[in-house]
């Protein structure tokens, strides 16, 4: 299964990203993505931003992955 994490861009170096979501932060290139700025939204999908989203989109998304796992229907 294919899944992209929507996160929040703190900073930005080059084409690499640092993003952020519940405390947990990880690096994504922004190679695949034009005109990402500090403080967007974006999918993050195998260390890469695919795509800009707004911020009540990615709230929504992240409520519904964090349902499924309280209900044991994803792998920690």
């Amino acid at each position: 299964m294919c899944l992209g994490v929507p996160m929040k861009i703190c900073t930005i170096e080059n084409d690499t990203a640092v993003c952020e979501i519940d405390g947990v932060q990880r690096e994504a290139s922004l190679m695949m993505l034009d005109g990402a700025q500090v403080g967007d939204y974006v999918l993050i999908h195998a260390g890469f931003a695919i795509e800009k989203i707004d911020e009540e989109e990615a709230q929504l998304t992240l409520d519904a992955l964090r349902s499924a796992l309280d209900q044991g229907l994803m792998p920690e």
